[in-house]
């Protein structure tokens, strides 16, 4: 495989995400979360989150994507990554982390974004939390307005929280340093 730009001297680096609903920009940490910046940032650098669903909304608590394209098929995914949970960010309002299964070590490529303070989503002695890599510095309207959208229980899929009308990641871009 060849390899991808994904400006691995850039400790700050900046994501555009464009919806159907608009545009969010992410600012993402790599000081603190380096191995999940980097595994994103090959997805993106990849165009592999473009033309994907937001496929789970939760009022008042996670707007997820970056699984599973319009026709709800599942997107092929990169080795799972270590779970960086405990780098003293916090799922609080506007961040964006990594989703997982029961297993600690095993996100993909799948993120969301907390549209609420989820501090029960942080690590604590005796669980592993959820690893938060950055954070919305554009675009918190779109979230919120994202985050209201009626959703129902899918009947392809037999999962809840989905979104009655597909709302698209049409394109996600690194930006320029």
């Amino acid at each position: 495989m060849a390899k991808v730009d994904i400006q691995p001297d850039t400790l700050y680096p900046k994501v555009q995400l464009d919806t159907s609903m608009g545009k969010i920009v992410v600012e993402l940490d790599r000081t603190r979360a380096p191995i999940t910046v980097d595994n994103f940032l090959t997805y993106v650098v990849k165009g592999d989150y473009d033309n994907t669903i937001f496929h789970r909304i939760i009022p008042e608590f996670v707007v997820q994507g970056g699984g599973l394209n319009p026709k709800l098929e599942e997107a092929p995914s990169l080795d799972p990554i270590v779970n960086e949970a405990g780098n003293g960010l916090s799922n609080s309002l506007g961040t964006i982390a990594m989703a997982r299964d029961n297993d600690p070590h095993s996100a993909t490529r799948q993120f969301y974004f907390n549209v609420a303070d989820n501090s029960r989503l942080d690590p604590s002695r005796r669980r592993w939390g959820y690893a938060v890599f950055g954070e919305v510095v554009e675009g918190m309207e779109v979230l919120e307005a994202m985050s209201l959208v009626e959703t129902e229980q899918n009947k392809t899929l037999d999962w809840p929280d989905v979104p009655v009308t597909n709302i698209i990641l049409e394109k996600a871009t690194l930006l320029a340093r």
